[in-house]
């Protein structure tokens, strides 16, 4: 058995999901030169969001955390569909932002459940660069919201 992300996620329990479809005027993922560039990712599955609302007023930091995982598996999967994720190199830059209610302050914790996937799959070339922003609206209602710039083989 291989020891690639693939191989990674299974053991780890997940699958990747297809690709999400855009919801307005763009594409889940861009290459230019040796950089993947993937869209801001909701926590969609089939076809649907998997919770709405605030962080901190009806969405538990824990929630946040798992749902912000769910962003990271959409985005290696636009990874995976547009250059494979057996040519990652490192995962350079990871934004995330957490539909935060007035007070909450734990934007960090909840966008880790989007780092340490990234760092259990990619290993060392999955530590990266981050920022975890908060913020009064996302669309579609979404609680979080995660992009990611990746360097390829």
């Amino acid at each position: 058995m291989s020891n690639g992300p693939h191989a990674k996620l299974a053991e780890l329990g997940h699958e990747l999901p297809e690709v999400v479809p855009p919801v307005a005027s763009y594409v889940p993922a861009v290459q230019s030169g040796r950089h993947v560039y993937v869209s801001g990712q909701l926590p969609m599955a089939e076809g649907k969001l998997l919770a709405t609302g605030k962080v901190g007023a009806g969405v538990s930091a824990e929630q946040g955390k798992d749902l912000a995982q769910r962003c990271a598996l959409n985005a290696m999967a636009a990874i995976d569909s547009l250059v494979g994720l057996e040519n990652v190199v490192k995962i350079v830059k990871l934004t995330g932002f957490v539909a935060s209610a007035p007070g909450f302050t734990g934007q960090p914790a909840v966008i880790n459940g989007a780092s340490d996937l990234f760092g259990a799959v990619f290993g060392e070339a999955g530590r990266h660069a981050r920022s975890a922003v908060g913020v009064a609206e996302l669309p579609l209602d979404a609680p979080v919201e995660v992009e990611v710039i990746v360097e390829v083989s």
